[in-house]
C-alpha cells in the first residue's frame, strides 16, 4: 500500500516539473487608433419629462438649442390626484428668485400654482397621476436656467437646470 502512494506521488511530482517547456515569446505592436467622435445626444429640443408620486422629475438637466422650437411632453407616471400629489413644468426667466417664486406659488391655488406676473418663460398644466400634457414654445436666449414643479413644497426636490446652446 506504501508503494503504491509512493509511486502515485511520484508520478504527479515528475509530471508537474516539465522542464521540456518551449516559452512563446510575447510580442505587441502599436497601432495609430483613430480618434472616437462622440456625438453629444444629450442635446434634444423634444423632451419627455417623467414625474411620480416620490416627488422627482426623472431628469435634473434638460438642453436643448437656441433658436429652435422646443416640445416638452410632462407625464405624472404615479397615481395620486393633482389635489394631493400635483405635477407641473415651470420653466422660470434668469433674474426670479426661485424661494420667492415658489413662496408665491404655493398661495396660487386658483391658477394651479403658477403666481401672477410675467416670471415664467413656460409651463404645463397641473396634472395629477396618469396624466401628460405638452406645450411648444421659443427656447430663450442661450444660458441656464432653472425648471421647477411649483406644487407647495415640491420645488426643493422638482428642480433642475435647463440649459440652452
Amino acid at each position: 500500500m506504501k508503494i503504491r502512494v509512493l509511486v502515485i506521488l511520484s508520478l504527479l511530482v515528475l509530471s508537474c516539473n516539465n522542464t521540456n517547456s518551449s516559452k512563446e515569446k510575447f510580442t505587441y505592436e502599436r497601432t495609430k487608433e483613430e480618434p472616437v467622435i462622440v456625438q453629444n445626444n444629450m442635446i434634444n429640443n423634444n423632451v419627455t419629462l417623467n414625474s411620480n408620486d416620490q416627488m422627482k422629475f426623472d431628469k435634473k438637466i434638460i438642453k436643448v438649442n437656441s433658436n429652435q422650437k422646443v416640445t416638452i411632453t410632462l407625464n405624472h407616471t404615479g397615481r395620486f390626484p393633482a389635489a394631493s400629489m400635483g405635477h407641473n413644468f415651470v420653466l422660470v426667466k434668469n433674474d426670479v428668485d426661485i424661494n420667492e417664486y415658489a413662496l408665491r406659488a404655493a398661495g396660487a391655488r386658483n391658477s394651479e400654482y403658477i403666481p401672477e406676473g410675467e416670471n415664467e418663460i413656460a409651463y404645463t398644466k397641473m396634472l395629477g397621476g396618469g396624466e401628460s400634457d405638452t406645450i411648444t414654445f421659443d427656447a430663450p436666449e442661450p444660458g441656464t436656467y432653472t425648471f421647477i414643479c411649483s406644487f407647495p413644497g415640491h420645488y426643493q426636490l422638482m428642480m433642475g437646470e435647463f440649459i440652452v446652446v
